[in-house]
């Protein structure tokens, strides 16, 4: 039996490969129907406060900056879509706060994905070591199949030319 990838997420940091998995997973939805879930990560002002081995307490202003922040993301989300683009794409746009492995695997749980596309830097050596790899992690504790995407992708017409 084949299987159908009737609702896909994008998680989103903005860069240029998120950029790639976005246009991916929109021929995709096009090309199949479904729905596209797309979703940005704001890591968890927990996370933020913590510095070397020593720990910096939240600032009384961080509700507020988090507040404009998740508005800045939501703001950038709408603006990947035109009103036509979120009809015909069936698109769900989500602002999310935690850890991003934690969130997009949560995420694709909860709304039942069929398939993750996401952006990956490719980084190496030490940068991938100190950074690690959102990507990574969510390949290998996905429950759904994961595709990621480097770079810029052209779309399918132009690869064929």
């Amino acid at each position: 039996m084949a299987r159908t990838f009737n609702k896909i997420l994008v998680p989103t940091d903005f860069s240029e490969p998120s950029h790639a998995a976005l246009s991916c997973a929109r021929e995709l939805v096009q090309a199949f129907g479904g729905s596209l879930h797309v979703i940005h990560v704001l890591e968890d002002s927990e996370l933020r406060g913590v510095v070397g081995e020593g720990y910096i307490g939240p600032s009384p202003t961080l509700p507020q900056r988090e507040g404009l922040m998740e508005q800045a993301a939501r703001d950038q989300l709408e603006r990947l879509f035109d009103e036509t683009d979120r009809k015909r794409l069936d698109t769900h746009l989500g602002v999310v706060t935690g850890d991003p492995v934690h969130e997009i695997l949560w995420y694709a749980q909860q709304h039942d994905i069929d398939l993750v596309v996401m952006g990956t830097h490719g980084r190496t050596g030490i940068a991938h070591v100190l950074l690690g790899s959102v990507a990574e992690h969510v390949v290998r504790k996905s429950v759904c199949p994961v595709l990621t995407m480097h770079g810029v992708r052209q779309p399918v017409a132009a690869r064929l030319a």
